[in-house]
């Protein structure tokens, strides 16, 4: 009995130093492992729940199971034309051999540091080997544009069609045959191979972002700066068009108006005279000596101070300044 005893007693302490020592442990949704035994891997798991070890000897190490992201570092790469322009791109990868991962790479960190290593050259390559269009654009659709300015602030219908021509601007680029989306495309076939060396599946290489370096950018400011002038230059033609007509137009106006003022003014000044010369004549048939005297006085007015020197006044027309009754004076001529 005390051997049975003693035998249970040791079972038992083995059963609670088994147990304690965590026998089994927990494989989460998203999570793969890898077992190893004296650094020999003796399984993979890739399903979730209670999985078994063998303890102290055997030693788990876990990875996520899911998408995971890279993101690397903005580059400033040469295109094929030696145009500089700063790329950013993101990827999405997958450890898709547990085993191959842990023998080459074993942690994610260094997964990350042999990403960097292959989609950085890889990006670099692909960018280098093809032109700046290619990278910028993804379709042709830019060539189909037409962009006019909005000209709703002119009256005129055809004023308005004939504004919105000048200022046309036909989007016209060099037609791409990859585009941006086939760079990443070319760039996933490229490096998909080599990531597989060490147990990690590329989903996709995105490229995020392209910047232009500052040459190129200056560059690029200057063509907007010429087609936003070219704009310009078209509406000051415009202009100045339309002044050049509203001037014809007024002084066309302004001969009109002056032409009916100039005929009215005449048609009133002749009646005018009309009507003195029948005053003239009455006044004179009433009172010819009075009549006589009157125009010779404003004859008066009119002639002696625009004479500078008078050298004799023995004529008839000084008459009435040393007669002094109207009889004795004649009429002036």
């Amino acid at each position: 009995m005390k051997r049975l005893l003693t035998a249970l007693i040791i079972i038992a302490a083995f059963a609670v130093v088994f147990f304690i020592s965590g026998p089994f442990y927990i494989l989460n949704e998203g999570e793969i492992s890898v077992v190893t035994r004296f650094g020999r891997i003796t399984e993979t798991e890739t399903e979730a729940g209670l999985k078994f070890r063998v303890p102290f000897i055997d030693t788990v190490t876990k990875y996520p199971g899911t998408l995971l992201s890279w993101d690397g570092d903005a580059q400033r790469i040469p295109t094929k034309e030696n145009q500089f322009i700063w790329v950013d791109a993101t990827a999405r990868w997958r450890i898709a051999d547990p085993a191959l991962f842990y023998q080459t790479v074993k942690t994610v960190e260094g997964g990350i540091a042999r990403l960097n290593d292959v989609l950085d050259s890889t990006i670099r390559t692909v960018i280098s080997e093809n032109y700046l269009n290619e990278a910028v654009r993804s379709t042709n659709r830019i060539n189909s544009m037409i962009y006019a300015e909005d000209i709703g602030d002119v009256e005129n219908p055809e004023d308005r069609e004939t504004l919105r021509s000048l200022t046309e601007t036909v989007m016209r680029q060099e037609d791409i045959l990859i585009g941006r989306d086939g760079l990443s495309d070319m760039m996933l076939s490229d490096a998909d191979p080599l990531t597989r060396r060490y147990g990690i599946e590329l989903e996709d290489i995105i490229i995020r972002q392209i910047r232009y370096s500052d040459d190129l950018t200056a560059s690029v400011y200057t063509r907007m700066i010429k087609e936003r002038s070219q704009i310009a230059e078209a509406y000051r033609s415009y202009g100045r068009g339309q002044l050049l007509s509203w001037q014809g137009r007024t002084e066309n106006d302004k001969r009109t108006i002056l032409s009916k003022a100039y005929a009215e003014s005449e048609k009133i000044k002749g009646e005018a005279d009309r009507q003195a010369a029948a005053i003239y004549s009455a006044a004179y048939s009433e009172n010819p000596e009075f009549f006589r005297l009157w125009t010779t006085l404003e004859s008066y007015k009119r002639t002696l101070p625009a004479i500078d020197k008078t050298l004799t006044t023995d004529m008839e027309y000084f008459n009435y300044l040393y007669s002094t009754t109207p009889d004795a004076v004649t009429q002036p001529q």
